[in-house]
């Protein structure tokens, strides 16, 4: 039951990182377009903030450190 639950969290963070590393990249590149005069999209990326790159960030947070307490857990308490 622990591995499983050890394998889905583990997805999830895998899957939500990669979310996270999309929404830096197209920040970087936004500023830079509009740094540039050329529109691509940082109104859309401000309006999506808050609904969906906040808590992806607090969500990868979050796993990481149940992941880490699952862990220590595991290896303190199960080791026998």
């Amino acid at each position: 039951m622990k591995d499983k639950l050890l394998n889905w969290l583990n997805l999830i963070l895998v899957a939500d990182v990669f979310l996270v590393l999309l929404g830096f990249g197209w920040f970087a590149i936004a500023v830079i377009g509009n740094a540039a005069g050329v529109n691509l999209g940082l109104d859309l990326w401000h309006r999506l903030w808050q609904p969906v790159f906040n808590p992806a960030i607090g969500i990868l947070m979050g796993g990481a450190i149940l992941s880490g307490i699952i862990s220590w857990v595991s290896r303190k308490f199960l080791a026998n």
